[in-house]
């Protein structure tokens, strides 16, 4: 989120190069990586570039692609995305000071991402069961996702998506499973952290809890 001045870049004959872990022009900003997950990207990668007096708009010395799962996490890919821009420095940025690489524009269309706040923890069950996992999935580091079940505050770690329609908001307990329903399909709860305790799973949870419908 630092705007460097050009008169600190113009320091640097070459420049100052950048590790972008997007594929830019695609999520410029503070938070590629969340908002990869967040918006269900297929794939995402590491973007070498120089770094110009604006935010991520300078030219391209290099890019890689990553391809993501559907059941990635931030922490997991942030780990995937250090490694491949560790091995992107070490293979062009000898290139590029041996001046066999030249910087290109970046082209296509710009997308963005932003800081992400406390208040993107708190669920929202107004929202489709499969885009809540992936905030699941994106904010497990921070700022995690957070539920309050019949007074039980809870973080919510593991999710995934049944079939199935009922009122918004709504817990359903059946078969040693918990579920809430969303504006499309339900939100499984696979594992959790109940307010001072520990991970568990779901069938843990029931067990020592009493949750009702």
């Amino acid at each position: 989120g630092i705007i460097i001045p050009k008169d600190v870049i113009d320091y640097f004959a070459l420049g100052i190069v950048n590790s972008h872990f997007s594929l830019l022009p695609k999520l410029r900003g503070a938070d590629p990586i969340s908002f990869a997950i967040l918006e269900g990207e297929k794939e995402t990668g590491v973007s070498l570039m120089l770094i110009d007096e604006k935010m991520d708009e300078g030219p391209l010395i290099a890019q890689e692609k990553y391809h993501l799962n559907d059941t990635i996490t931030t922490p997991a890919l942030t780990e995937d995305l250090i490694n491949l821009s560790d091995n992107m420095l070490q293979k062009y940025i000898p290139l590029y000071v041996d001046k066999k690489i030249e910087p290109k524009a970046q082209t296509g269309k710009p997308t963005y991402s932003r800081k992400l706040t406390k208040e993107d923890s708190i669920l929202d069950f107004n929202k489709p069961a499969d885009i809540l996992c992936r905030e699941i999935r994106a904010y497990l580091e921070w700022p995690k996702s957070r539920v309050q079940i019949n007074d039980i505050n809870l973080i919510i770690t593991k999710v995934h998506v049944e079939n199935g329609n009922g009122k918004t908001g709504q817990v359903l307990l059946k078969d040693k499973k918990l579920g809430i329903y969303t504006s499309e399909n339900i939100f499984m709860i696979d594992y959790l952290i109940p307010n001072g305790k520990k991970a568990m799973p779901i069938e843990s949870f029931l067990a020592g809890y009493n949750i009702s419908n």
